[in-house]
């Protein structure tokens, strides 16, 4: 990492050595709760927003580190600008290091009570540290709580820029996180009605937050990605933190709804669609989707439109979404 700018490389090793200090010295109350979290609050300001920003859940996907980095260093300058009360954390710090998705198994399957035959991965422990985190963090928070985990997609897509958006989020909250991410020219966004044991999932289900899983883009080497495919969220993003009001161009994301998950139920399991497959392609009623010994997977709708498509996930888990065209006031 000698080559990375200062802010990016200590973002990526969870060192904020250098950050913390300049909250702090401009009145905020500042904690490192956990290797690779950052809380800074005001004190005696429960009305202020509560915003948990969450980077590397899954260890390569640097973009996103790199966005947060420049954007936390240039807001650390102006310290005394920080509009909300802030959590950062870097989720899977070995995994970073190691340029990999994991180690054991995926940080984001990890966040609910049953974790079967993964509860000892090394994973289980980090999310376990970031729940007690989380808890912390939002405990006594006003009503306004925030929830971005920032990621990037393996597949390419026909939406280069997408998020999951939990269904039980309140409609107020929810009606603010679709804006801020159409702000951030989102353009495409996946109602979800169940956890995954993600993240961001957790947030919503047990602190009430409008929290959002937000892929930006594709999968990148640390210092080598294309930042100017992150300027919407990091303009959007500034804006959020410093409590200003983020003009935007962009349009409203086009909204979907999950239809079916499609579970991987043992190693037989096959998926119909190449490994080339974009995220969004559209399959018509009747196609085989994938097949799993006696279970066979189809489309059920006219159309359906399949995102994270991957037959390489562990025995129990999800291995795609199907999803439909949908309208908010559905």
């Amino acid at each position: 990492m000698a080559a990375l700018p200062e802010a990016v490389r200590r973002l990526a090793g969870a060192d904020f050595s250098a950050l913390a200090p300049r909250f702090a010295a401009a009145g905020f109350t500042v904690a490192l709760p956990a290797p690779g979290v950052l809380s800074v609050k005001a004190p005696g300001r429960p009305d202020r927003p509560s915003v948990l920003l969450s980077v590397g859940v899954h260890g390569d996907e640097t973009g996103p580190i790199e966005m947060l980095a420049h954007a936390l260093d240039a807001l650390g300058r102006d310290a005394g600008a920080l509009a909300v009360d802030l959590m950062v954390c870097v989720g899977n710090i070995d995994a970073i290091a190691a340029g990999k998705r994991f180690i054991d198994a995926d940080l984001n399957r990890m966040f609910r009570p049953d974790r079967g035959a993964l509860a000892h991965a090394a994973e289980a422990a980090r999310a376990d540290a970031l729940v007690a985190a989380t808890d912390a963090f939002f405990a006594g928070a006003g009503p306004r709580r925030w929830h971005l985990d920032l990621h990037t997609a393996i597949r390419p897509s026909r939406y280069p820029t997408f998020a999951i958006v939990p269904e039980l989020i309140a409609e107020q909250g929810k009606r603010a996180l679709i804006g801020w991410l159409g702000q951030a020219a989102i353009g495409a966004i996946i109602l979800n009605p169940r956890s995954a044991g993600t993240f961001s999932y957790y947030s919503a289900e047990h602190h009430g937050a409008a929290g959002s899983t937000v892929e930006l883009g594709r999968v990148g080497t640390l210092g080598e990605n294309d930042l100017t495919q992150f300027a919407g969220a990091a303009a959007a993003l500034d804006a959020l933190l410093r409590g200003a009001v983020h003009a935007s161009t962009a349009g409203e994301p086009a909204v979907f709804k999950v239809a079916q998950e499609v579970i991987k139920l043992s190693d037989g399991f096959t998926m119909a669609l190449g490994r080339d497959t974009h995220n969004f392609t559209a399959l018509r009623q009747g196609e085989v989707i994938a097949t799993d010994g006696a279970t066979v997977y189809t489309v059920k709708h006219a159309e359906e439109l399949v995102v994270f498509p991957n037959p390489d996930v562990r025995v129990g888990l999800r291995a795609g979404l199907m999803v439909v065209r949908a309208d908010l006031a559905e």
